[in-house]
């Protein structure tokens, strides 16, 4: 008695070509892409962090949630698809290059009467003149014919984009090429962050996992300038860069422009402006106090958060400053400064002093006049650093699944047949996909065949 029961090998085999599997994965793929869009990837916005409540916090890190794409279980489900991919593409790939390579060329009764295409004419002519009219006839309007003899009959077959078929399969490939490109730039990339002070450079970045790795080269920052909107917004803010080798800049990439959206490559390195702001290190602020009923003004020198006596006894802190004072006030251009100022025997006053505009500051009523005359801080800018050598393996991947996707949905293989016999020729077709449209066709090439002259 014969038993159907699959070995343990042959039951592994079956369950990695499963179409189950296949659909199983790529339902999974799809739902847990949507943490990667709802939850934040990567370093957490203090806000989200208080926000969230910590046995959630701790959850979601455990699961590898905030760096979800490269998770143990999110490479795992890649890893099993790929397998997936590979397992059904050995099973089914040779019977389809079969079908290809080797077409039917004689069709039998019970083939014939399964087609729901199909025409008959009838020709006076000699059999033979009436197979090379109808050869003729296949090479003009579909494609060269190949003639058997069978039984008396002579069996013509054409057909048209008989590769397209695997079209499905140069999906599956570009998929697995651009996992490959995925790992590859996982393995021998990195991505990474550097913040860089105007009049400096550095030659190392720090990856996201905190290490520290050469770049074999020095980027320097020549400038950094940011423009406003008038709400005070950030408009644009830009890097000029510049590329040293042996501490000479490299012919090219001197005072390169890098703004967001347009970043500097360099030895498939590139860099993407990100941030900015002023540089605190040895950084001071200039301030002066001048009594209004007359006398020399008092210079000051004072960093963010510090506080100084003035001569009259009166206390000043300064609170912050920004180089453009459309941050606090919209409409006013040029550096500003907040302060506190604490007379004695008085309530703190905290107010706005305008580098461009004494005649404002000096419109206040106090005794002390101030001014602010700039700072020496400098401006950094925080750059983004990614290096992935996978990612032209990834662009290889996307240009072969454009092209598989054409071939499988825009392509359809399409094959005819002519039956001839003595004083009857009949026609059979039938396409991969789209037979509406094969069936117009088909019933053009049959009007055709009918005026044709045998």
């Amino acid at each position: 008695m014969a038993t159907t029961q699959r070995s343990f090998p042959q039951s592994v085999w079956d369950f990695f070509c499963s179409l189950k599997l296949t659909i199983f994965l790529l339902i999974s793929l799809a739902l847990t892409s949507i943490i990667g869009t709802v939850l934040p990837q990567g370093s957490l916005p203090p806000e989200y962090v208080a926000q969230i409540s910590p046995a959630k916090l701790q959850i979601y890190s455990k699961l590898g949630f905030f760096d979800m794409y490269h998770s143990w279980w999110f490479i795992t489900l890649l890893y099993v698809f790929s397998l997936n991919l590979i397992c059904c593409s050995i099973k089914r790939l040779p019977h389809v290059f079969k079908f290809i390579s080797e077409p039917m060329l004689v069709l039998g009764e019970s083939q014939r009467s399964s087609f729901a295409l199909k025409q008959e004419i009838t020709f006076t002519g000699a059999v033979a003149a009436g197979r090379d009219a109808l050869q003729e006839f296949l090479a003009k309007e579909l494609a060269a014919a190949v003639v058997t003899e069978h039984n008396g009959e002579y069996h013509l077959f054409a057909q048209k984009n008989p590769w397209c078929r695997l079209g499905v399969y140069v999906v599956h490939l570009s998929i697995l090429v651009i996992f490959v490109g995925a790992i590859v730039g996982s393995l021998f990339g990195y991505k990474g962050f550097v913040s860089i002070v105007e009049g400096s450079g550095i030659s190392t970045v720090e990856t996201r996992t905190g290490q520290h790795l050469p770049l074999g080269f020095e980027v320097r920052c020549e400038k950094f300038n940011v423009d406003f909107y008038p709400t005070g917004a950030p408009k644009e803010f830009r890097s000029t860069l510049t590329i040293l080798e042996n501490g000479q800049p490299v012919p090219g990439y001197k005072d390169v422009k890098v703004i967001v959206n347009d970043p500097l490559s360099y030895k498939g390195i590139t860099f993407y402006q990100s941030s900015y702001g002023q540089a605190s290190e040895g950084s001071q602020h200039f301030l002066t106090a001048t009594p209004r009923s007359g006398g020399a003004p008092q210079r000051l020198a004072i960093r963010e958060g510090e506080a100084v006596v003035l001569k009259d006894g009166s206390t000043l802190k300064l609170l912050e400053a920004a180089q453009e004072v459309q941050q606090f006030i919209p409409g006013m251009s040029g550096a500003a400064a907040r302060v506190e100022l604490t007379v004695k025997g008085k309530a703190p006053q905290v107010f706005i002093v305008f580098k461009n505009y004494p005649d404002v500051n000096a419109q206040r009523g106090d005794d002390l006049v101030l001014g602010y005359e700039g700072t020496n801080a400098r401006m950094y800018t925080g750059l983004q650093v990614a290096k992935d050598p996978g990612v032209w393996v990834v662009w290889l991947g996307c240009s072969l699944m454009v092209l598989g996707l054409y071939i499988a949905f825009f392509l359809s293989h399409k094959r005819v047949w002519i039956v001839v016999t003595k004083g009857h020729a009949r026609m059979y077709g039938n396409s991969s996909k789209n037979q509406a449209a094969f069936s117009m066709q088909f019933e053009e090439l049959a009007n055709k065949l009918k005026n044709l002259k045998i």
